[in-house]
């Protein structure tokens, strides 16, 4: 089964980085000024992964991890 991918809006500070490395998984909401999840299945999970490593808030995660 594949992992899932989410967005802690919580702790997202809105520098983008995850749509720039994969943006068919992610989205950036103008008006809230967050990242989200828009396909989680768009990108490959080392894709995912290395949007996961870049996020300088820590605020995307594997469900369940």
């Amino acid at each position: 089964m594949a992992r899932v991918v989410y967005v802690d809006m919580d702790e997202c500070i809105g520098c983008e980085s995850c749509v720039e490395i994969a943006p068919d998984v992610f989205s950036f909401d103008e008006s809230a000024g967050k990242a989200s999840v828009v396909n989680p299945d768009g990108a490959p999970e080392d894709v995912i992964q290395e949007a996961i490593d870049t996020c300088p808030a820590s605020c995307i995660h594997w469900e369940g991890e």
